[in-house]
């Protein structure tokens, strides 16, 4: 599978898109005026202790109050039974004892240092943690742990005792617990013996401005887009990671050279006549990604639909009509569709709750293989899935770790004419609002006439179509009333001025 990150640097945005065998995958994106903080490490007050939610609200210096569930604070005899299998969740007690009482934990005016595990989404406040950890090439710092746990996704039980046991050596010194990733597999130990020193000095930075800062002060940020990236997605498969800007080029180079010997060769500096993004049509996928529909190579289609309590894919047939039968037809649409929805998941960042509704199928062997096949192409995501078996209404269930915003919600606002709807009141419909709203002025006003003003399409409607209903309107209330159009007015707005 070839493989190549495109790195797009303009003054105020950059963007990284991740392009396998020629299509999009992945696409992260980082604003100046609004980078993530997910990472991030802050020195922070107990805002408020809320027992009902065995939770609390902490300020760490953002628009909005960040929140602190009872599992995520670290206490106790917590620390030493700590393992990840991915680094971006914080870490989880493989058996996790009864969680006391938040109020037991906390205590309002506390100070506490804690971690964002997930960026403010819509309404809602970051997502904190107290149990701290540091990422870096091939491992994951848990400072408050001893403990040294390997990717669940190593699968090779000797290269896994064989990180493990390196990593528990390294680790004595410094007395800290470590959780050696995917990108570790294969590693020498003295790449690994970098990383681990390098993390010591990142922590030991970390607590000296712990004592130093203020509350609301970020004591550690996490890298810029272009850094994580490379840090977090170029691995030996990757064959290019192409710079379309000279000074961020050099500074991944510089990176690389340090922390990845050998794979810094793979950066280069792209000084091509075209856009990076348009050299495998990332700015077309781009638009494709913020639509509702997609299509499927056979003529079916998916319809993707993000709510806030979950997203749903639709699976549709569309002008597929096939070589046999309907269930061969049924079936072909369905594995297509599950290979189409691990790569949109994965593109439009989309997280939390997902349902897939394939169409019906009949055959147990076909829903069995089209389960497969879902899981398959999900295995390349960063983000951690579960998927779970059809439900007996036919419906695949699944979730997906979110940790920012999705694409369209990064790149998208909610339309100011129908409020996130996806609908608009007819012309018909506005036009009989205005007729019952001027009969509710005139009853409760006293005045001879009437100006309403509206959309041109509505007053337009109402001129043309409605004349007759208005002269009955006019008889029937004894007022003139006037119509007046006005640009500035969407379609769904209107006012009655008494005269």
């Amino acid at each position: 599978m070839s493989e190549e990150i495109l790195v797009n640097v303009t003054p105020r945005e950059t963007r990284v898109a991740v392009v396998e065998n020629g299509m999009l995958q992945e696409l992260h994106i980082e604003r100046g005026w609004s980078r993530g903080v997910v990472g991030n490490i802050y020195k922070g007050r107990v805002q408020r202790v809320m027992p009902g939610m065995q939770a609390a609200f902490v300020d760490i210096g953002l628009e909005r109050a960040a929140f602190l569930h009872a599992n995520d604070v670290l206490r106790p005899g917590r620390a030493e039974g700590l393992t990840m299998e991915e680094p971006g969740a914080g870490p989880a007690p493989a058996a996790p004892p009864p969680t006391p009482p938040i109020g037991e934990l906390l205590r309002d005016g506390q100070e506490v240092v804690v971690q964002v595990v997930k960026d403010p989404i819509g309404s809602k406040g970051a997502r904190l943690t107290t149990q701290i950890s540091i990422p870096s090439r091939y491992l994951v710092l848990l400072p408050q742990s001893k403990v040294v746990g390997v990717s669940a996704r190593i699968e090779d039980e000797s290269e896994r005792q064989r990180l493990k046991s390196l990593v528990g050596q390294l680790a004595t010194a410094g007395g800290h617990g470590y959780i050696v990733r995917t990108n570790a597999e294969g590693q020498p130990e003295d790449a690994l013996a970098e990383d681990v020193a390098y993390l010591a000095r990142a922590w030991t930075l970390v607590e000296r401005r712990v004592a130093e800062a203020r509350v609301g002060s970020c004591v550690y940020e996490d890298l810029t887009l272009p850094m994580r990236a490379v840090r977090d997605l170029m691995r030996r498969d990757v064959e290019k990671v192409k710079v379309d800007s000279r000074e961020t080029c050099d500074r991944l180079k510089a990176f690389a050279a340090q922390y990845m010997p050998g794979l810094d060769e793979k950066i280069e500096h792209y000084t091509g006549a075209r856009p990076v993004f348009d050299l495998y049509g990332v700015e077309d996928e781009i638009g494709r990604a913020l639509e509702k529909e997609v299509p499927l190579k056979s003529g079916g289609y998916l319809v993707i639909d993000q709510t806030e309590a979950m997203t749903t894919v639709d699976v549709n047939t569309g002008s597929f009509l096939g070589q046999r039968n309907l269930e061969e037809t049924v079936y072909r649409t369905n594995l297509e569709a599950a290979q189409a929805v691990a790569r949109q998941l994965r593109l439009r960042n989309l997280g939390g709750i997902i349902i897939i509704d394939f169409i019906d199928m009949t055959d147990p062997e076909h829903r069995r293989q089209v389960l497969r096949t879902l899981e398959k192409s999900l295995a390349r995501d960063h983000a951690r899935t579960t998927v779970y078996d059809f439900s007996p209404l036919g419906l695949v269930e699944m979730t997906r770790k979110r940790t920012v915003e999705s694409l369209e919600r990064q790149l998208s606002e909610t339309c100011h004419e129908c409020g996130g709807r996806g609908t608009l009141k007819t012309a018909e419909t506005v036009t009989y609002e205005v007729f019952r709203e001027v009969v509710r002025a005139v009853r409760q006003f006293d005045a001879e006439r009437l100006l309403v003003i509206a959309s041109p399409k509505v007053v337009a409607r109402i001129t043309e179509e409605e004349s007759a209903a208005v002269a009955e309107l006019e008889e029937f209330l004894g007022k003139s009333v006037r119509f007046q159009a006005d640009e500035q007015y969407l379609q769904e707005q209107f006012d009655v001025v008494l005269l």
